[in-house]
């Protein structure tokens, strides 16, 4: 199965707008209990989330909010809590190296349950200009003009 593929629970919109992404990664995730049973029911948003290596040579995901389970009671979580991130140790030190350069991020795109585990997209992305972001947002204009265009004369 490629990577990305599983179902998906919640997608970060934002980040192919905010960010150019080259490379991209699949991590596992340490959740507590209620948790998984919320991505289950789809209450995740990534709107604000990042990823980032500490000191130790340890990926975390960092202000992904996934909202407590109804039924949880005082075994709840917190719902934006630092969540670590399973990857290889040469997968991290790869991370490492290229988020030491100026301008790279590491930026969550996807959470989907594969095989029954919760995983996520962790995309290496370059900060974009703002000039980039509106020649992005013409280009999707342009595109869909055209499509509009080709449905209508067809």
């Amino acid at each position: 199965m490629p990577k990305g593929q599983g179902q998906l629970i919640a997608q970060n919109k934002k980040a192919n707008h905010d960010f150019l992404i080259e490379d991209t990664f699949e991590a596992g995730l340490v959740l507590q209990g209620t948790e998984i049973k919320s991505i289950r029911a789809r209450r995740v948003n990534m709107k604000d989330s990042f990823a980032r290596i500490d000191y130790k040579g340890e990926a975390f995901l960092h202000n992904m909010h996934i909202s407590p389970y109804e039924q949880g009671n005082r075994y709840n979580h917190e719902p934006t809590r630092a969540r670590k991130l399973l990857l290889h140790r040469k997968e991290i030190d790869r991370l490492i190296g290229e988020t030491q350069q100026a301008g790279y991020s590491l930026v969550p795109l996807k959470i989907y349950i594969k095989n029954g585990v919760a995983k996520v997209l962790i995309g290496l992305g370059k900060g974009k200009k703002k000039y980039d972001k509106r020649e992005d947002l013409k280009r999707k204009q342009a595109k869909r003009d055209m499509d509009r265009a080709i449905k209508n004369n067809y």
